[in-house]
Order: C-alpha cells, then structure tokens, then sequence
C-alpha cells in the first residue's frame, strides 16, 4: 500500500522523532489536540466527547504486527476499567476502512475506531511509528506517549495513576512506568544507521560475514517487546522500538569488541 512505504520510510529516517506536543503547548502536560472524525459503524467519534474520562488514544493499522498483538489487550483494559473512567480510542491509518470493519469484527473490538487522515496525525507531532498511543488525563493533558508496543503493566500502572484523579485535578505528580524511557534517550539516527540492515545500527566496521553471522544472532533473539517477533525482524517491522534496538546495540558493542 502506497500509504504504508511512504510511512516506513519515515519511521528510517525518523525513527528517533519526539512529538512537538510540548513545544507547542509551552507545556509539560499539553492539551490533547481536538479532532472528529467518522467511526467505522458511521457515528461521529469526537475527542472532545470523551472529556472527563481517561482516553488511552492509539494510533494503529491492520498490517501492523504489534498492534495486532496490542488490541485484544486494550479490549480486556476496557472491560476491566470501563467503569472507572477509562475509554479507548483507536485511530486506524489504513488505506481503506474494509479491512479494518474486518479487524474490529475479528477481535471483538469494544472501543471506538476511525480511519484517520494526515491532519490527525500532524496534530499528535505527526506519527511516524506504528503503533503510537497517547495517554491523555480526565483533565485532557497528554501525559505519555509510547512508541511501539508497550507492556500491559507499564500502560496499566500509569493509567491508574490518570484514573484517580478527578477532571478538576491536573496530576502534577505523574510519573512515567516505562524504565526504558526514564533517563533513556535515543539519539538521530546516523546516515549508516538509517541505510543499514538492521535498522539503528552501524554496521560499518563489521565485515561482510561478522554482519551476517550478527543478523543471524539477531533472528535467534527475541525480542522482549512482547512481539512475539525475533529482534531482526521486530528491527525491520518497528524501527521504534526501543527494546529491540536496546539489544542489537548490546549485541552489535560485543561484536565490534569482539572483532576489532
């Protein structure tokens, strides 16, 4: 799909991109940029319907791997906390909206969905990863903003966090669960980083056969993303993952110390 390359080929060339939601908002809990949009079912999904509830926002695609490993992990997050005040929102960016009726069918998807457009996505700092989820507060500030796929326990401990304040309370005191995110900054991708072969790495000091015998060490890591993918390919199907590009770079050291 035309919409998928030109999406990849952002996240390689992007793959370390911070959302511009703070700049803008002078803030370091911005509001939740408003939007509308039609759901799949044809009814008007407007976020600013959904003031005063916790809204775990995420953006998605069918084709998308670990989004199809996410989902049935927000519809057990609705069904647990539903009553408390949480609502997921799911903002497809497919081509066509049949596959994704298909997708929401199959997984018995109980939150809203909507097929999204590139306004959408430029509001959110534009979204260059998939998937992408925001969690925003009763008050309607973002307060976190995970890139690839997140563990369950990260999400739930700081929507917890959201979910006992009231829409009158900005939650001043919110910390982030992720510890790969705490102290933890990726830097921009180099030229070789982005034209290599395993996307965030530089693999020029290694010759031809150590960097297949790395990629082949790579296909027999799993990745503790929870993708259920091995870390070569987590590498090429999310570049932004963080816990895989955390381990090709602990493999990649050894393998240059290795072989000077």
């Amino acid at each position: 799909m035309a919409a998928r390359g030109v999406l990849l080929g952002c996240v390689f060339l992007l793959a370390a991109l911070e959302t511009d939601l703070v700049a803008r908002g002078q803030t370091e809990h911005p509001l939740a940029p408003a939007f509308s949009l039609t759901d799949i079912a044809g009814r008007p999904l407007n976020l600013s319907d959904y003031r005063g509830k916790v809204v775990l926002l995420n953006f998605w695609a069918t084709w998308c791997a670990p989004c199809r490993i996410e989902t049935p992990q927000f519809v057990d997050l609705v069904n647990r906390y539903r009553q408390k005040g949480l609502a997921v929102v799911g903002v497809s960016l497919d081509d066509e909206v049949e596959p994704v009726r298909e997708f929401f069918s199959q997984y018995k998807v109980n939150y809203q969905v909507a097929l999204g457009n590139e306004q959408v996505s430029e509001k959110y700092g534009g979204i260059f990863s998939l998937p992408t989820t925001f969690l925003i507060g009763r008050d309607g500030r973002v307060y976190a903003k995970h890139l690839g796929a997140t563990d369950l326990r990260i999400l739930e401990a700081e929507l917890r966090q959201l979910l006992s304040r009231t829409a009158e309370t900005k939650v001043i005191d919110f910390k982030s669960a992720d510890e790969h995110n705490a102290g933890e900054t990726i830097e921009p991708e180099n030229a070789q980083e982005i034209a290599s072969e395993v996307p965030g790495t530089d693999l020029t000091t290694l010759t031809a056969s150590q960097k297949e015998a790395f990629k082949a060490q790579l296909e027999t890591r799993h990745c503790t993303c929870k993708c259920q993918l091995s870390v070569l390919n987590c590498r090429m199907d999310d570049s932004q993952c963080k816990f895989s590009l955390g381990i090709a770079r602990k493999l990649l050291a050894e393998s240059a110390l290795a072989h000077p």
